[in-house]
């Protein structure tokens, strides 16, 4: 009986007319268009820099194995400091966190979009990333304030949802015509002007909202954990030039273990942890987590080396790059919203046990390239598999997490499987890039670098992919709880579980984006 005074309110404000009136509150649907162009932003960005690597490294002079940074860069902030953001904006405000976050990620792409050097440029993706860490996490629950519940709050997190899926979708084909059209520094650039124009319109329109209770922030884990990822990373990348037994690789591994080590014992001893260990101890969270740790491993670098395979080996254009990969992006989206029409019959873990054999599939198609590839059988139908598995795979994962957690906690246990996402991507693609170009290295002997010996390199990557894959379906199928995970309703979206809830398919259509 309350829904005809929620609806009433809701059109009340939305009136165009209240729109110019001086202390008015804003209407809804333009905080749901603010708060979906800062979430367009993150996930464009992720995906966007994909087909422009190649000219990068031209323009910049980077090494093969250096052109992992951009995206780790990016990544590794991201993930690293997520969970703070979320917390910070609970703390001090969503709609401050909100600017803050997306102030930092437009001066971050001006920095990156105007580089001169290699490591000028990273150091803004990483810059980037800490924006899109601290923006990210308040778009939703700035969306869900706006909206009262019913209806009408499902159809602005739908659109929430379809925005980021979209971003990511985009993404390739949005860098392919700046990059053929102006150069590879627009990728960057045009967040300027479309993050100048959000940002003052959110200063002016957005609400201010908060949910602290006092309690302090994490920020020597997130340091902690961001700090020892990325030296894990570096370390794992020197692997190719020194070998794994020369100081130059063993003291960045194990500087990169004792930071890791330091921060789980700091997330035991803090009171108000980034990561609360005890959450682990539910079969399902530390499952799932592990799960998607492994799967993002592998997934994350399809976009990577596919991109370099379509413009180093077959000759594409960055646009004809983007345009060979709109497949792949579409099946991601596919998978993602089919997910949960298969969860009620065949069960959430059976359904990611599938996803995942799917993916290996077609990663093992995808290892059989050739330098001389035909479209269909060396790019779309193991792109759209890989994809296609990824997309089935994300969403169970995430459902089964939630299930394991208190209600008051889902909203973080959805953080912590984006987290370990990437977390497994960032390393993952640290290995492959590493494993890659010494294939490619010994492939090319002393006649350099070849289209043949790229291939050799690319392969590799993708032939280890299928293995952790593999490896991923048997960790799936002995530890995943046997039950099934309720499929997520969007009606009622105002507790921290349903909040976790509605990312959980957008999960998939955006971070495998990557």
């Amino acid at each position: 009986m309350t829904t005809m005074p929620r609806a009433a309110d809701a059109s009340r404000i939305a009136r165009p007319s209240r729109f110019f009136r001086q202390g008015a509150a804003p209407p809804a649907w333009l905080v749901v268009a603010l708060a979906c162009a800062g979430q367009f932003l993150v996930v464009l960005d992720v995906s966007v820099v994909n087909v422009a690597l190649p000219s990068m490294r031209a323009d910049l002079g980077m090494s093969a194995s250096g052109l992992q940074w951009v995206v780790n860069a990016y990544a590794i902030a991201f993930a690293g400091f997520m969970l703070l953001g979320g917390r910070a904006g609970d703390l001090y405000g969503r709609k401050r966190m909100f600017l803050v976050g997306l102030a930092l990620f437009t001066l971050a792409s001006l920095c990156g979009g105007l580089a001169q050097d290699g490591w000028q440029l990273l150091l803004a993706r990483a810059v980037q990333g800490l924006g899109a860490a601290v923006l990210a996490p308040s778009t939703l629950t700035i969306v869900t304030s706006a909206v009262p519940e019913g209806a009408a709050r499902a159809r602005a997190i739908a659109t929430w949802t379809a925005v980021g899926a979209g971003g990511g979708a985009a993404g390739g084909l949005v860098g392919g015509v700046l990059v053929d059209t102006l150069s590879w520094r627009w990728v960057l650039l045009i967040n300027v002007p479309v993050g100048a124009v959000v940002l003052l319109s959110s200063l002016r329109w957005l609400p201010e909202s908060r949910a602290g209770d006092g309690r302090r922030l994490d920020l020597p884990g997130a340091v902690l954990v961001t700090a020892g990822l990325g030296v894990l990373a570096y370390g794992i990348s020197q692997t190719e030039a020194e070998g794994w037994t020369a100081a130059a690789t063993l003291t960045p591994l194990a500087a990169g273990l004792a930071l890791v080590a330091l921060f789980l014992l700091v997330e035991a001893r803090t009171a108000a942890p980034l990561m609360p260990l005890g959450l682990f101890r539910a079969r399902a969270v530390s499952s799932a987590n592990a799960g998607m740790f492994l799967c993002g491993s592998a997934m994350f670098c399809m976009w990577f080396f596919m991109t370099l395979y379509t413009q180093n080996v077959l000759g594409y254009t960055p646009l004809e790059a983007g345009l060979a990969l709109v497949p792949s992006s579409l099946a991601v989206l596919i998978g993602s919203k089919s997910a949960p029409r298969f969860m009620p019959v065949l069960g959430a873990r059976n359904v990611a046990v599938l996803g995942t054999l799917i993916a290996a599939v077609g990663f093992g198609w995808q290892s059989l390239m050739t330098a001389r590839g035909d479209y269909l059988t060396d790019i779309m139908f193991p792109g759209i598999l890989m994809m296609l598995g990824a997309g089935l795979t994300a969403t169970p994962l995430a459902a089964l997490a939630t299930s394991g957690a208190a209600a008051g906690e889902a909203g973080l246990v959805s953080g912590l499987v984006n987290t370990s996402r990437t977390m497994g991507g960032s390393l993952g693609l640290a290995v492959m890039s590493t494993l890659a170009a010494a294939r490619t290295a010994r492939a090319a002997g002393s006649g350099g670098i070849t289209p043949e010996a790229l291939t050799d390199g690319y392969a590799l990557a993708f032939r280890t992919g299928a293995g952790v894959l593999l490896g991923g379906v048997v960790l799936m199928v002995v530890w995943l709880p046997w039950r099934n995970a309720a499929v997520p309703a969007v009606a009622g979206v105002g507790t921290d579980a349903a909040v976790a809830a509605e990312g959980v398919e957008n999960t998939a259509a955006t971070t495998f984006e990557k």
